[in-house]
């Protein structure tokens, strides 16, 4: 199991980080062997077919990080801190406790929140950051970092994330060269999802890589069609039971 500490070091190859929510999926990352797997408030939209991410509360995330933790025992398992739950440095400190009690290796959060980042790691619970769109309080989903405005933010925030001590941050959906720009700047791992390929690493929604998604983003892409594999199979069942080959 990759330590914090060794991610926060890490030069090369590119990381790979895949989101799970339940205990079979987190053994297939796990066997396949992906650097990290992250237990990702997108489990609201992908897994429970609600609008936002802002819908899950710390209960549902204690769940799934339960799940994922027990199918995955030897992969560093980071977790989403969901929408509220860092809404003060005590209360970021609070949730982490929990959240690495239930065997989370790392938290992670969203946005620039240097005093709740500043007291999960003097807590000793390593934090990843997230910048760039922020799923938990984003008006717009478009890409980031095409201003000068924005552009300047991003990098102003990202290293102030890194002196505040995080090990790692995702990058989401940021303009290609504002990414590889943070990536040269940090001498922490940037983890891209939508930003291009001059990030540290890489992070995809599980459900998004095996093809099983109905609405993937568009900068997704499928490696394998669990979907219509499962469709297939569930309709020869289907075919089998009612002409009574089955059982």
């Amino acid at each position: 199991m990759l330590s914090a500490s060794e991610i926060s070091n890490w030069k090369s190859p590119p990381l790979v980080v895949a989101t799970a929510y339940d205990f079979p999926f987190a053994a297939i990352l796990e066997a396949a062997g992906v650097d990290l797997i992250l237990v990702g408030d997108s489990v609201a939209n992908v897994l429970l077919g609600l609008p936002s991410t802002r819908e899950v509360g710390m209960e549902e995330m204690a769940l799934f990080l339960s799940a994922v933790v027990r199918g995955a025992s030897q992969t560093h398992v980071t977790v989403d801190l969901p929408f509220g739950s860092v809404a003060t440095p005590e209360k970021a400190v609070q949730n982490g406790r929990r959240f690495r009690d239930l065997g989370a290796t790392s938290v992670k959060l969203e946005g620039a929140k240097l005093e709740a980042i500043r007291a999960l790691v003097q807590e000793g619970i390593p934090v990843m950051g997230h910048l760039g769109v922020l799923p938990q309080t984003a008006t717009s989903f478009r890409k980031v970092g095409k201003s000068e405005e924005s552009h300047a933010q991003l990098l102003r925030d990202a290293f102030d994330m890194q002196e505040a001590g995080i090990f790692s941050v995702v990058l989401e959906n940021v303009e290609t060269e504002t990414a590889r720009e943070i990536t040269e700047l940090l001498s922490i791992p940037t983890i891209g999802i939508g930003s291009g390929s001059g990030t540290s690493g890489q992070v995809q929604v599980l459900q998004d890589l095996v093809g099983f998604s109905l609405r993937p983003p568009p900068f997704a892409q499928a490696f394998a069609s669990v979907r219509d594999e499962s469709v297939r199979g569930i309709r020869a069942y289907i075919e089998a039971v009612r002409s009574g080959q089955f059982p």
